[in-house]
């Protein structure tokens, strides 16, 4: 699986999922439309409070499966358009 970070997340938080097998490149601090072309063909999302996950984020993110909110709370996430596309939300 192919996770994308979107927000400065730690290292040491994304160490474990590396040692797993997964693939992950972190890219905090672009724009929604860098993010909407970036996000092309990675599974999951990783996102802390800056970066704010759209209906049209999702729209174009057709492969996402996951986003990940390293932190408390969701609401930088549109739940409603990611549970329409069957893309788990989850903190």
């Amino acid at each position: 699986m192919k996770i994308f970070v979107a927000d400065d997340v730690s290292e040491s938080g994304l160490g474990p999922l590396r040692s797993a097998g997964f693939i992950v490149e972190k890219r905090p601090g672009l724009t929604p439309p860098e993010l909407i072309e970036a996000l092309n063909g990675w599974e999951g999302l990783i996102v802390r409070s800056e970066t704010k996950v759209t209906a049209d984020i999702l729209d174009a993110a057709s492969t996402l499966r996951v986003i990940g909110r390293a932190g408390v709370g969701v609401d930088n996430i549109d739940v409603s358009a990611a549970t329409i596309r069957g893309v788990v939300v989850m903190n």
